[in-house]
């Protein structure tokens, strides 16, 4: 019998449906630790059992926590047993925590004490594994597997514990319970959870629409010239170098919301480049491959097809990291073709990665070079999955329970189609960034790392740099991004945007959200830098714009068509590399 027979069988048996969607609902889990590669509850249960082995050298701690447990516990029984628990709760949801804003989880006396139960339980965990005092790597990485298995295990995602699922289960007759097995079902055979409703885009239809051509490309990338949209435009044209992590169309995703469109509505003439999405057959593309034959190559090309000596560029991410080294290596060459640069929340000191840092450690980078050896690449949907991982409760678990317990269809959101459009990253390329970025840190230290034989030094790079990071990010934490202004030899403008790795940058000047810090004192450190900055409304576009300007040259008639003789036109923006997605 299929599962959509069998699940249609239940439907005159409410409770045994619940078990059977719990059941298949587990299952994420599996699917979820597959496509991720590393196992949380593995990890979890080997830094606790790390942790009590110490502790039974000095068990006050622990005694103190188990004792202060049990105690909450039975106030809160008390409170239960004379019915003032939800007007006097133990314990309540963190700030901004939305998984229990459901009236009937403090209506409810049995919900609301499995609600303050988990949620005393999970802070003891988090609480103990926050004291663990272990050393620097082992104590983020206890802390991180802790708050992923108690999210996890939360009851907002069981239907049997979630009495919002109970209830729409109850009104719909059991109907959203089907559906959402239905959408459990397409999600594991996809492999993958689905965030946003994917049949709602297409690329050239409603994302990537900014007119342009593809006018180069060999098999590392495509180069996009984009169709000016002023009458003239700066002499020095803008080349965008997107991170090879992801597709370039964060940056050109719909009218309201593409910053390449905004630059050319700034009298830019931009070009872009497109990453291919390597295949296993790639397996040696190299770093070294990545600068010479990509980003050099893309300079050389821009600058034929403008006529211009120098390109202003703009780097995002791992874009950004690669750029960083490209110019150590034009420093070393005495190559002037880059007459400023922008990053956006770019690391060129991995010392201090953040979250990501759980995952990178010598036993764990072993474990990823000996799975990605073997398969050629490292594939997106893992990658994916780990970055989802660092806002696990927003980005895995409520779509968990809206998809498959509450049987909805997740609403149309272009950010989201593109974080589900994985790319993949070639075996040797990813192996060298792992381990020489962040495990050895080799890029910030003077001629640590040899790039196309040069010894990089960030203190040869004297052109006129801009730093856009992000104040939430947690993929490119901005203290770390910020030091930069202390290894680079040129002037550095240094900008912090509000939110986080994307929003923080995608952030359309017309809507005049959020905020900006600029014009801190720098020499200092990051602290001292935001203590001294000024904190402007709105969005850095328009920021950036005037920087970008300075260094732009004079305005010069916008070039009638794309190329030029000896690069014509191959195919229409946004191309056939950005198509190719992960089977």
């Amino acid at each position: 019998m299929d599962k959509a027979t069998e699940s249609g069988n239940y439907i005159n048996d409410p409770q045994e449906f619940i078990n059977f969607v719990n059941r298949e609902t587990n299952k994420v889990l599996e699917m979820f630790s597959a496509s991720g590669g590393d196992d949380i509850f593995r990890q979890f249960t080997q830094s606790w059992t790390e942790l009590a082995t110490r502790s039974l050298e000095d068990p006050t701690v622990w005694i103190r926590a188990i004792t202060d447990y049990q105690q909450a516990q039975f106030n809160l029984w008390r409170n239960l047993l004379s019915g003032t628990s939800a007007e006097q709760p133990v314990v309540q949801p963190e700030p901004g925590d939305r998984r229990f804003k459901g009236e009937e989880w403090s209506a409810n006396p049995v919900y609301d004490y499995i609600k303050q139960s988990y949620l005393l339980t999970s802070k003891m965990l988090v609480d103990m594994a926050h004291n663990a005092k272990l050393s620097n790597g082992e104590q983020s990485k206890l802390e991180f597997y802790t708050k992923q298995y108690v999210d996890a295990f939360s009851p907002t995602n069981f239907a049997i514990t979630n009495p919002e699922v109970m209830q729409q289960a109850l009104e719909t007759k059991g109907q959203s319970l089907v559906d959402g097995l239905k959408n459990l079902l397409s999600d594991v055979e996809k492999g993958r959870i689905s965030m946003t409703d994917e049949n709602a885009f297409e690329l050239g239809k409603n994302l990537a629409t900014t007119e342009g051509a593809v006018v180069f490309q060999n098999d590392l990338f495509q180069l996009i010239h984009y169709k000016p949209k002023t009458e003239q435009v700066y002499e020095r044209p803008t080349l965008i170098v997107p991170p090879s992590i992801n597709k370039f169309y964060i940056l050109d995703l719909q009218e309201h919301n593409s910053f390449v469109r905004w630059c050319l509505e700034q009298g830019q003439n931009v070009f872009l480049v497109s990453w291919a999405n390597p295949t296993p057959e790639q397996r040696d593309l190299s770093w070294d491959d990545y600068v010479e034959r990509g980003i050099f190559k893309a300079i050389e090309v821009t600058k034929e097809i403008t006529d211009s000596p120098k390109v202003n560029a703009v780097a995002w991410c791992v874009g950004g990291t690669l750029m960083a080294t490209a110019l150590g290596v034009m420093a070393n060459r005495k190559d002037d073709s880059v007459g400023s640069c922008t990053f956006l929340t770019t690391l060129t000191d991995f010392e201090e990665p953040g979250d990501l840092g759980v995952f990178i450690d010598e036993y764990q980078v072993k474990q990823l070079e000996s799975k990605v050896n073997s398969q050629g690449v490292l594939n997106g949907r893992e990658l994916a999955t780990s970055f989802n991982m660092l806002r696990a409760n927003d980005l895995i678990w409520s779509y968990v329970v809206n998809n498959y317990l509450k049987g909805q269809t997740p609403p149309p959101f272009d950010i989201l189609y593109w974080n589900s459009d994985s790319t993949n990253l070639p075996a040797k390329m990813y192996s060298f960034y792992l381990n020489k970025m962040y495990l050895e840190n080799c890029l910030a230290k003077p001629e640590g790392l040899t790039i196309c034989g040069e010894k990089i030094d960030l203190g040869k790079i004297k052109i006129p740099c801009y730093f856009l990071s992000a104040i939430e990010d947690h993929i490119a934490p901005w203290k770390g991004t910020f030091k930069a202004t202390e290894t680079f030899g040129s002037n550095i403008e240094f900008v912090l945007g509000g939110s986080g790795h994307v929003a923080g940058v995608i952030n359309p000047a017309w809507k005049n959200r959020r905020n900006y810090w600029t014009k801190g004192e720098q020499g200092k450190g990051p602290d001292h830098w935001l203590e001294t900055a000024e904190n402007n409304e709105g969005s850095w576009w328009t920021h950036w714009a005037d920087w970008v300007r300075r260094r732009a040259g004079k305005k010069i008639d916008a070039p009638a068509e794309y190329g030029d003789k000896d690069h014509p036109v191959i195919e229409a923006a946004p191309g056939s590399y950005v198509r190719r997605r992960i089977d």
